[in-house]
Formats: C-alpha cells, structure tokens, sequence
C-alpha cells in the first residue's frame, strides 16, 4: 500500500494521464500535495495530535527538483509519517539540494532517489506544455533588458523543462537552432547548448552512430509513479532523413495572429470557447443543463475518452456527425440491454447482464457528456455570430484588401450583435494587418463607441510594440522569408487545411471544398516546419547555437541543409491547438502518427546516504508500429493559450 505526495506542478502533470481510479488500481490509497500537507503542518498546534495513522504506507514522491520541495521534504523527513520515502524528481537534481536532502534524512526514510525525466504535460502525443501560465510572453520582452532577472525563475523553468523533454526522449540534439531576432530564444537556445556539454547525462551511447529511432509517445504512463511514453524502435535505413533530431526554439510574438482566431476544431474549440484546463470543462450555468450536476464539470482527455481521442483534431461539421453516430450507436445497445431485461432464461443471462451493465452506464454519461459540449459550442456560435466573425477574422489572417476589410471591420464594431470581446480581438488583427496603413486612431474610437471597455482598447497599441513589424520576426503574413530559397509552387495558405462546410449551427455536417473560408489561416510556425524538413530554414532567420552542430567538421551551412528525422520545437511565451492540429495532421500525412519520439525515460537511482547512482531506462511498452525513414515533429511551449489567456498574459507585458 503506498501514499503519493506531489507538488502544484507534477499534480498536473500526473492528472494529464492518470485517473483516480486509475491510481487506486496501482495501490495508491493516499494523494496528497508536500505544500498542503507542509502548510497544515505549520498552522498545527504543538500539543495537537496527528490521529491519522499511515506509518504503514510507503510514500512515493513525484515533484520538481525545486529548493522549496526539498524544504518541503526537509520538514517531512524531520518528522516522518511514512515508513520509507521513494523521491522521484521530474528534471536534473543538482548535487548541492541532494546534499541537503540527505542531510534532512537523519531517520534514514528515503529508500531510494531517482530523477524521473516528466516534467512537462504531455496534453497530446505531439503537443507538450509545461502549464507555465504565469508571465509567458513577458519572458520575450524581458529578455536583454535589465528587469530581466524578475523573471528568472520562470526563464529557469522553460530551461528544466526544455532539458527534461530531451531526457525524456533519451535524444542529444544534433543541432539547436533559434529565432533569430528573439534573444529569450537566444539565450535559452545557448544555455540548452551549455547545459548539454556540461552533464553527461545527455549524451546517449550510440545516439549518433546508430541513429535510433525510439519514437517516444509521451501520452500513455504506465509505471508504478507515472508512465511516460510508449515507444518505437526503429533504424533509419533512409538517407534522406539522416538529419538527427533538431532542436527548435521560436518566440510567440512571431505569429500574434493565430491566438486571436475563432477555432472550428474539437479540442481548440472548447479551449476557446469554454476553456479547457487540466483536462476539465465547467459547463456548470450553461443553459439547459441546470438540472443536470453531473454535467456541471466533466473531463476531457484522450486517455480516458475514447471518443474524444478519436475525434479531438476533427472540426465542428465532422464532430456533429459523429456525435449523432455515437447516439445513434448507444440508442441500438440500449434497446438491446432493455430487451434483454425483460426475460431471464437462465443464471448465466443474469451474469452477462450485470457484466454489461457497467459498460452501457459509461456509454450513456460519455454520449451525454459530448452532446452537451456540442449543444453549448453550437448556442455560443449562434450567439455570438461567430460564422460571421470568423470569415472577417480569416480575412484578415490571409489576404490583404483594405477597403473591403476596412467596410466590414467598421460594420462589425458598430453590430450590437457581435459581442464586445470578438470585437477586440477583430481590431486587434485589423491593426496587424495594416499597422503601417490602417487609420488605427479611427478603429480605436470606433471600437469605444462599440461597447470596448477603455483598459481593452489600450490593448491594440500594447500588442503593436509586442508583435508589430518592428518587435516580431519575418514571415506572419506569407512572405516566405524562412525558406534558404521561395518554395516552387508552395501555398502554404493551404497547405495542411482540412477542409469542412458550416452549414447548419446545430448539426453541421463536414463537406468539401478547397477554398473554405473558415479554415484559410495556417499558423506560422508550419510555415517553418516545411523548411526546416526540407533543409530549406535560412540561417539568417534561425541561426544554429555555435557548437551544437554534434557532427564533425560539418559547418554551419552544411547542418542547416541536413534533413531531419525528428524536430522539436519549443515556442517561448506559449502555443494554442490549432498549431497543435496542424503539426498532427503533418505527422500523420508524413506517415509517422501522433507519437513523440525517444526510446524511453531515463531515470537516475541514487541513495541519498550512500551517494551512490546508476542510470536505468523506465519500461515502456511497444508503439503501434514500426515506420522507417519517417520525419517526426513535437510542438511544445510554456502553455497552451487561447485568445482570452493571449490577451491576459499581453496586459501582464506593461509593454
């Protein structure tokens, strides 16, 4: 029987994959946080008495490697309620906070000390996040600026988790690259760099010689704490793809359009719409389901839906279909069950009832579950003319027509029936579309006349000197300057879109149509993917960090024509699913599936009496199949942002 203490952080972490009843199933009987359980042991009073008994249990601890979690387990070890302590740390322990551990086990408790490489939510199996809301985009304005060191600890954070994603994959880059123009990418892409040469434990026997393909799916953890990923091995025999894994750092205010979109997938459009964090939706106040409490909060995770693990990147036409498929569906084994109620011939129809009825229960909470979401997306579509806002929004993210966006915008403040935050956000795009041209003085008092609030109209020149011409890199607005050389009869504005129809509010089915005026936009960063899988991305706009090219006497110019097999990308200040969506969607057309990549986690034992350590790799079970000479790209970020939480941390800049 064991009891598992965690901290803020890996309790996210850990939620992302594991379910309570799941965790009960691994003889967890206890989950409980070091800071709560530290803050109630503080508040106690020194004659009060602890009548909760767990002395039997063995306390598993997952936590980040942090000098306030080692205080925390100082003042637990001072007085232990557990009968040994198993510490796992998410990133690299440092030697002098293992000392001070060791130092707090007079008791000698702590059995064993591993750095278990896991910090960082895998939300998707290519789309990592390290859930750092607090600051993101203040990181990239702070960077070279002498308020810089306020923001280190979050600097500090991005840097762990950086280094814990490459532990995880058990990959050593063969080159680290960065946007250019960005010094918070800069400066973590050389401490990256200084981080690897300095520990050993980067430098994975035969990772270049061999060239291992381990593909890593951080999504499904299965092991006694936590599991990180499944796994693939594989030979690259492909000399195509000879490239290694690349490193990728990016900053936000490159694409400051893409967080302000109307989304039409599943997954983003709940994010957007009604927010989607730690996996929990609150649909509690929603119409029509006042009566209902057990729709008031619900969960969405690919882990433990399968539904929604099937259908989180589909947009809103083919979502509509599918949940009528999956009522129609439960309707026909509900019948089924009812029929059979209604006469037992024997013991054993009795048994398999029983068996069965668990199973039909679930189905009847998942259908309720899915249609209540579509029910609330659809009557906020409705209600917020968000057909109508999307088309201008989309617009404006791709084409340039001043007079007719011009006329539109101005029709669109002035709409009582457009709502006051999608005519911030259609200001906001209109200003970086036309920042050089635009009468943004007018848009600015047409905004005020239409109902947005002074504080979020201040917002507009705020996100100029953020993300405008001057502040952001090269290529929002299609310009192609990523590419060594323009990409023959490359259009990116289609590239990677699925199309889909609206046509119904309630019901939409999805259709064809190349030119879908809803699903114009591709972010940016896959603008960038496309060059760097090709050995096209410019030098001049993301250089190579000096030195981390691993391969000998391969200049710079020759790495950056090396196509890669893997890519990890890392965007400072945050992504959003949309970028998400079209990273899988480029996987899976590129025939290398959802996974992330790496041969398993590696984890470092260490008795903290002793001193002594060994490295191990966690046990992880097989991927579902073995693909060769295929490229793989990971997008991962400080959070996963939607328009409101883009614009919070945008008010946090004091820009």
């Amino acid at each position: 029987m064991k009891a598992f203490l965690l901290d803020a952080v890996t309790t996210q972490i850990v939620s992302s994959v594991y379910s309570q009843t799941e965790i009960l199933s691994k003889q967890v009987y206890l989950v409980t946080r070091l800071d709560e359980d530290d803050k109630k042991r503080q508040q106690r009073q020194p004659q009060e008495v602890v009548t909760t008994e767990v002395g039997h249990l063995t306390a598993l601890v997952f936590c980040r490697p942090t000098p306030a979690n080692i205080d925390y387990l100082g003042r637990e070890l001072s007085s232990p309620r557990f009968r040994h302590y198993h510490i796992y740390f998410s990133s690299v322990l440092s030697t002098g906070l293992l000392r001070l551990l060791a130092e707090h086990d007079r008791w000698e408790r702590v059995a064993s000390v591993q750095e278990y490489f896991a910090d960082f939510v895998p939300i998707n199996p290519d789309l990592w996040t390290l859930q750092s809301t607090a600051h993101s985009l203040v990181l990239t304005t702070a960077a070279g600026t002498s308020w810089a060191p306020k923001y280190a600890a979050q600097y500090e954070r991005q840097l762990q988790g950086l280094q814990s994603m490459l532990l995880a994959m058990k990959r050593q880059p063969t080159c680290i690259r960065y946007a250019g123009h960005s010094a918070c990418a800069e400066e973590l892409a050389q401490d990256l760099h200084e981080a690897i040469l300095a520990d050993d434990i980067f430098h994975f026997r035969g990772a270049v010689e061999n060239n291992m393909h381990n593909m890593h799916n951080m999504h499904n953890m299965h092991t006694t704490t936590m599991n990180t990923t499944t796994t693939m091995n594989t030979t690259n025999t492909n000399t195509a793809t000879n490239g290694g894994l690349v490193v990728l750092i990016l900053d936000r205010r490159d694409d400051p359009v893409t967080p302000l979109l109307s989304q039409w997938t599943y997954q983003a459009m709940v994010h957007e719409l009604l927010g989607l964090n730690n996996h929990r939706v609150v649909l509690k106040g929603a119409p029509n389901l006042e009566d209902n409490a057990e729709l008031n909060e619900v969960v969405l995770s690919a882990t433990q839906d399968a539904f929604f693990a099937k259908h989180l990147h589909s947009n809103f036409g083919e979502l509509g279909e599918a949940i009528q498929f999956l009522l129609r569906d439960y309707q026909t084994q509900s019948a089924q069950h009812s029929s059979a109620t209604q006469n037992f011939a024997s013991l054993e129809e009795m048994q398999a009832f029983m068996e069965k009825f668990p199973q039909i229960r679930s189905q009847s909470y998942t259908v309720s579950k899915h249609v209540a979401i579509l029910s609330e997306l659809a009557r906020l579509v409705e209600t917020c003319s968000l057909l109508d806002v999307s088309q201008l929004e989309q617009e404006l993210a791709t084409s340039d027509d001043h007079s007719n966006h011009w006329r539109q915008l101005m029709e669109k403040l002035a709409s009582p029936s457009i709502k006051v935050p999608d005519k911030l956000r259609l200001g906001l795009l209109y200003a970086l579309r036309y920042e050089t041209v635009g009468n943004l003085h007018m848009v600015q008092s047409a905004m005020s006349k239409g109902g947005v609030p002074q504080d979020w109209i201040q917002l507009l020149p705020i996100l100029l000197r953020y993300a405008g011409k001057q502040a952001r890199g090269p290529g929002l607005f299609g310009h192609y300057e990523h590419f060594s050389s323009k990409p023959n009869g490359l259009v990116l504005s289609k590239l990677m879109t699925k199309s889909f129809f609206l046509s119904n509010v309630v019901l939409l089915p999805s259709g064809g149509g190349a030119d879908n005026i809803y699903a114009q936009h591709v972010p940016l960063v896959m603008e960038t993917v496309q060059a760097v899988t090709k050995g096209k991305l410019s030098t001049r706009t993301h250089p190579i960090v000096p030195g981390s090219c691993r391969r000998p006497n391969l200049t710079a110019a020759a790495a950056s024509t090396l196509i890669p097999s893997e890519v990890l990308i890392f965007m400072v200040g945050g992504i959003t699913y949309e970028e998400g969506t079209k990273i899988h969607e480029f996987n899976v057309s590129n025939g290398s599936g959802g996974g992330g990549g790496g041969s398993g986690t590696t984890t470092t034992t260490t008795n903290s009496s002793s001193g002594h350590a060994n490295s191990s790799a966690a046990s992880l079970e097989p991927w579902q199949s073995n693909v060769q000479g295929k490229q793989h790209v990971v997008l991962a970020g400080s959070t996963v942002h939607n328009s409101t939480s883009f614009l919070d941390e945008l008010r946090a800049t004091s820009l």
